[in-house]
Parts: structure tokens; C-alpha cells; sequence
């Protein structure tokens, strides 16, 4: 049986820093809004803090995925929206907390002028596919 989720060998493209340029996959499709750095009672986490924002942001992503009966090692797809891309390191740091860098997905990183509300400085969503 072949894996559920792969990412296949690629030439002629420049190699991929901290991210895959092509993941492919077969089964159930789970689809994660955009999270913000909200705790449970809505209330936010990190003001001016992007590092305590992206634990936030993929501390949400990994219920999200829980309650579709997924997890972070489903996640072929993550999109990063920024107001800020020296943000990104915080985000990849807490990306490394719940994917290892042998098993990055597909993802985009998106610089914004705003996101819904002004404290949020990241927004991000996963796309995951779960076997059957």
C-alpha cells in the first residue's frame, strides 16, 4: 500500500527552504480556516508577541485538525498570512514544535496590510488529508 501522503523527488526547480514545493496525497480532504492567536474564551494571546501568537495560532490548528480526526503529520498545505514577514521565524519555530522538517508541506506565506483586527499579526490555515 503507498503512503496516503507523499512528497515526490523534484528537478529543475530550486530547492525548497522550509517548505515543500509539491505534496501529493489521496483520501479524506480536511479544511482549516484562517486561525488567529485566540485562546478557548476568545481572548487574545501575545499582544506584540509573534512567537507567543504562532504557539497560539498552531496550538488552535492542532484542535482544529484533532477534532476532524487529523493531525499535523496529515498537513500537506499551510497558508501563512503576515503583517510583517520578520514574523516568519517565530512561525517556523512553531511549526518545528508539531512537524519535522523531514515532513514540511506545500505552503505560501502571504504579506497582508491588515489582518481582521490590528493586534493580530498572523493568520494561518492547513489544508490535511486523512487516509480512506
Amino acid at each position: 500500500m503507498s503512503e496516503p501522503i507523499r512528497i515526490p523527488a523534484l528537478e529543475g526547480v530550486a530547492p525548497a527552504a522550509q517548505y515543500s514545493h509539491v505534496v501529493t496525497a489521496s483520501g479524506r480532504l480536511v479544511v482549516v480556516s484562517g486561525q488567529l492567536p485566540l485562546d478557548e474564551k476568545g481572548e487574545l494571546v501575545g499582544a506584540g508577541d509573534a512567537a507567543a501568537q504562532a504557539r497560539q495560532v498552531f496550538e488552535n490548528l492542532r484542535r482544529c485538525l484533532a477534532a476532524a480526526g487529523a493531525g499535523f503529520e496529515h498537513v500537506v498545505k499551510l497558508t501563512y498570512f503576515v503583517t510583517d514577514t520578520a514574523h516568519l521565524p517565530a512561525i517556523r519555530a512553531a511549526r518545528a514544535a508539531h512537524i519535522p522538517d523531514d515532513r514540511l508541506p506545500a505552503s505560501s506565506a502571504v504579506r497582508v496590510a491588515g489582518l481582521v483586527a490590528p493586534e493580530f499579526l498572523m493568520e494561518i490555515e492547513a489544508l490535511a488529508v486523512v487516509a480512506g
